[in-house]
């Protein structure tokens, strides 16, 4: 049983980093649009529910989404050497993440909170290159860097040269994001992208009813069209539908080129925020997200 599995682990990696890089880039692209809606729609959340709902809740409809389509399609469970990696992907992308996000998302605009966390594809690569010994070349990392530069530029100027705690909270997010993001996109090149956050949301499953309930129970709910569709969307999209195109492109193209395309996502939600919200931009926002933009290209023509 060991040696097919093995093999069938091998045959996977192989016909995942045989696949087109543009069609990897296109999902990996399309998981970056689905995350760029998320802060948005967590800001409509939080117009009907308390923090700690929001994040419950989301994460219920998520597990009971994937679980659905696990069963109809009877997958079987993972082999046991995967679930400590799906237990860091569960910790990181499913409650850390969307936990801390909306705690800083309740003193933060959603405008700041995007460009702040246009230091993600740099920790993500980071963090891989520990993960999995692979090394991108020096043009990578120098791209990656002047990116991440320039959101820091901006933290510290929108702030007043003081990190507040909305911006610990965010930072707290990068790193247990980027540590999911890492052990997804390895998970991935064995099994299904879809399998790997499915799993993941399932494994919080039996903390999340629990964890919901008491939330609600403490946090009065005011149910309006936006916090329903905000809810919605961080359920059903942020959380599942765009983690599984997001894992299977980084499965296709590596860690460290996919995690660079989100340097996009803070662009794409300063857009949301004007256009969902009504939030009016400083001019650093708008500068400093189309600069962390140009260091895309550099990226993915970087040889590594």
């Amino acid at each position: 049983m060991t040696v097919q599995s093995s093999a069938t682990e091998r045959s996977a990696i192989a016909v995942s980093t045989s696949r087109p890089g543009g069609h990897g880039i296109l999902q990996a692209a399309l998981g970056v649009v689905a995350f760029s809606l998320t802060f948005p729609a967590t800001a409509w959340g939080l117009e009907g529910f308390g923090p700690w709902s929001l994040v419950a809740v989301r994460s219920v409809l998520a597990a009971l989404i994937a679980g659905g389509c696990l069963l109809a399609l009877r997958i079987p469970p993972p082999a046991r050497r995967h679930w400590a990696g799906l237990a860091v992907v569960a910790g990181g992308v499913v409650v850390g993440f969307p936990l801390l996000t909306t705690l800083a998302l309740r003193t933060s605009t959603t405008a700041h909170a995007a460009v702040v966390v246009g230091l993600l594809p740099l920790t993500t690569a980071l963090l891989s290159a520990l993960r999995t010994g692979v090394r991108p070349s020096r043009t990578f990392w120098a791209a990656a860097v002047a990116g991440a530069c320039a959101v820091a530029a901006f933290t510290v100027q929108q702030s007043g040269g003081a990190v507040t705690t909305a911006d610990l909270y965010l930072f707290g997010a990068l790193l247990v994001c980027a540590a999911g993001y890492t052990e997804g996109g390895r998970l991935a090149r064995v099994m299904p992208g879809w399998q790997v956050i499915g799993w993941a949301l399932v494994l919080c499953l039996p903390l999340g009813v629990p964890a919901a309930w008491l939330a609600l129970a403490h946090e009065s709910a005011h149910l309006s069209a936006h916090s329903v569709a905000g809810l919605l969307w961080v359920a059903a999209g942020s959380q599942f539908l765009g983690l599984v195109v997001w894992y299977r492109g980084m499965a296709a193209i590596g860690v460290p080129k996919a995690s660079q395309l989100q340097l996009a996502q803070p662009l794409l939600t300063l857009v949301w925020s004007v256009l969902l919200l009504g939030e009016h931009l400083t001019p650093a926002a708008p500068l400093t997200a189309a600069a962390v933009l140009v260091c895309i290209a550099v990226t993915q023509r970087a040889r590594g």
